[in-house]
């Protein structure tokens, strides 16, 4: 319990406060690169899902939000239940680092619209005497990751491509989409030692114990 409400808080921490960071400090769009071209804060904000992908219209942003309200209250009831199963510490961090990618995205769709002013015009401010920029449940997920590793063009001969310019990796990210693919990629590659039979886990327990003894 105690690793996986560490692990929710540091994350929540590192994303929130660099989201601040970005928003009352850079003007939309703007750049800082960090590694020369291969690492670059890039402020962007997306109204949609993870990665840049949307979800169009207002409706559309709300049936979002609240989506990802509902997923997070899931989420929660199983890390609880993995917990009182006392479920591999392995998966218990990774349901974690999922669980804390969701609230952190989440605290920018539900709060971000009414408590900064527009980045677009303007150095976002933090309570702003006018309002927000939206309403509550319709604000907009900061993202600033950006890796344009490789900056090229397919080679004339490829299908459908061909002669056209390409960007790997192109989406522009933050820390909770990071925690989120981190915590998915752990259990697609651990999943055989996470989701062993309780039977067996037993047994080996039992022989570990036994080992132990003499």
């Amino acid at each position: 319990m105690k690793k996986s409400l560490f692990v929710i808080f540091f994350v929540l921490l590192l994303d929130q406060t660099l989201k601040f960071w970005i928003k009352t400090h850079l003007y939309l769009g703007e750049e800082i690169n960090i590694a020369g071209r291969w690492f670059i804060i890039h402020f962007t904000e997306n109204p949609g899902m993870a990665y840049g992908m949307e979800l169009g219209g207002s409706y559309g942003k709300l049936f979002l939000s609240l989506f990802r309200i509902v997923a997070v209250g899931g989420i929660i009831w199983y890390l609880m239940d993995l917990i009182k199963k006392k479920a591999p510490s392995g998966l218990l961090i990774s349901m974690s680092l999922i669980l804390a990618g969701a609230l952190g995205n989440i605290i920018d769709s539900v709060f971000y619209g009414v408590v900064f002013s527009d980045s677009s015009m303007e150095i976002g401010r933090f309570l702003p005497a006018n309002g927000g920029y939206a309403s509550f449940l319709h604000g907009k997920v900061v993202d600033m990751l950006y890796f344009p590793i490789i900056e090229s063009r397919f080679p004339t001969w490829f299908p459908f491509f061909g002669g056209e310019s390409f960007v790997f990796f192109r989406p522009v990210f933050n820390i909770a989409d990071s925690s989120i693919s981190i915590g998915v990629a752990l259990i697609l590659l651990f999943q055989s030692s996470y989701f062993v039979k309780k039977e067996k886990r037993a047994s080996e327990e039992e022989k570990a114990e036994l080992q132990h003894d003499l």
